[in-house]
């Protein structure tokens, strides 16, 4: 199902056509409006006439999640502050927010992406949506009520939290769609399975996962577990919050709305871009925001970007499943391990729980790796030769997919502290 097929079946030729006008201006507005790009301009020595190609986007500076702290809070915007209907934020590690900000027609925009991403995974008037995204500063749960809106569809904005009565909802209202954190759906499926409730024999059809990294292997925990299609969304509050890709049924990449979002990967060292197909550190430009327009947004997300035609009938670029984040990647004895390699292992072996956590400590010169991973329910009676030799199996596993050995340790069902959020997988020590 398209929400604006013109614009997902576009030909190559037209959609470049189409974003080399919009990234011209939009470089224009901001040379001319945000004194931050100016003089970033000016220190590279480019102008807004030098863009005369969409190669020539290389040319522009990059914009980094530090920009928008030393901008705090309205250096950014290309607009009078009176223009501004809204305000979104992320958590800063100086305590102060990272401020977005939003027209009235940026609103609109971001109701037309979440929108596209909904009916992309199905959903349409005839849904029942229930919103277990966090409400507030954090994009995602009025992004998704939006799209909902803008569907017809009828929506719960239950926002995170409150597990049973979000089973009770689930159950009493006959939700069909359903958008959280993807660590957050598992930990529904646990709880509601302790009061009772099979959630594979409820009204949900789909779920649309986002805001964390996650593995193929969770997804297929995921659908077993609650008996539905499991969708991976994509976004982020400096370039408009979710619903900047979006995961189609045929599971191949999410299909980014780059007629909005024009997309790069680069070599996350040098910054110089890479080829198609190749990994690396996506970039965006928004070429038709209003109130904060960002040029070459560095996200710290690696991915690889695909141009071929889905199976969908989407033209639309693709990106691959984020691998994880440049920021949260470990070096451990100089390999670059990402979490979500290691959940892909962990969720391979049978009688394995995905709840786990990682714990970097450092002795001496040496790092330490230690997971922690919780058995099953059923593996808890097994003989204690079995743990052992699940112990076995998850760390020869580890070592060839890593490169790395790790200390494993199994631990009891419900051991690891669940999150109603974002998961957090990572204890790392080290005083680095």
């Amino acid at each position: 199902m398209y929400w604006d097929e013109k614009s997902e079946t576009a030909s190559r030729s037209e959609m470049e056509a189409l974003q080399l006008e919009r990234l011209q201006r939009k470089v224009r507005d901001v040379y001319e409006r945000v004194p931050f790009y100016r003089r970033a301009c000016q220190e590279q020595k480019v102008t807004p006439g030098d863009v005369r190609s969409l190669s020539d986007l290389s040319k522009l500076p990059f914009t980094v999640k530090t920009d928008f702290r030393d901008n705090y809070p309205y250096g950014m915007l290309a607009v009078p502050r009176k223009e501004v209907v809204r305000i979104h934020g992320s958590s800063g590690t100086t305590g102060k927010p990272i401020v977005v900000a939003y027209t009235k027609a940026d609103v609109e925009l971001w109701a037309d992406m979440m929108a596209r991403s909904l009916a992309m995974g199905g959903v349409t008037d005839e849904d029942v949506v229930q919103v277990a995204y966090g409400y507030g500063l954090f994009t995602g749960g009025l992004g998704a009520h939006y799209g909902a809106e803008r569907l017809g569809a009828t929506v719960i904005p239950m926002s995170g939290g409150n597990s049973k009565r979000q089973i009770m909802l689930i159950q009493d209202m006959g939700t069909t769609a359903i958008c959280c954190t993807p660590s957050y759906s598992l930990f529904l499926a646990e709880t509601a399975e302790q009061e009772g409730v099979d959630l594979r024999n409820s009204t949900l059809k789909v779920g649309f996962f986002g805001a964390e990294p996650w593995s193929y292997r969770m997804r297929d925990e995921i659908e077993s577990k609650l008996g539905m299609l499991a969708l991976d969304i994509y976004g982020l509050s400096e370039i408009i919050g979710p619903g900047v890709a979006q995961e189609c049924p045929h599971k191949n990449g999410l299909h980014i709305f780059e007629d909005h979002f024009l997309p790069e990967v680069v070599d996350p060292v040098t910054g110089e871009p890479l080829p198609e197909g190749e990994r690396g550190e996506l970039v965006f430009t928004t070429i038709t925001k209003q109130a904060l327009p960002v040029i070459r947004y560095r996200t710290r997300d690696i991915t690889s970007l695909h141009r071929e035609k889905c199976a969908c009938g989407r033209t639309l670029v693709r990106m691959e499943k984020v691998l994880g984040r440049t920021d949260d990647m470990l070096i451990i004895r100089g390999i670059n391990v990402f979490p979500s390699q290691i959940e892909s292992v962990l969720l391979q072996v049978e009688g394995l729980a995905p709840h786990y956590r990682i714990v970097v400590d450092r002795q001496g010169s040496l790092d330490d790796m230690e997971i922690h991973v919780e058995i099953s329910e059923t593996a808890v009676s097994d003989v204690v030769g079995r743990l052992e030799s699940m112990t076995r199996q998850v760390r020869k596993e580890l070592e060839s997919v890593l490169g790395i050995s790790a200390v494993v340790r199994l631990v009891e069902p419900g051991t690891i502290q669940r999150s109603e959020g974002k998961a957090k997988r990572v204890v790392d020590k080290r005083d680095l």
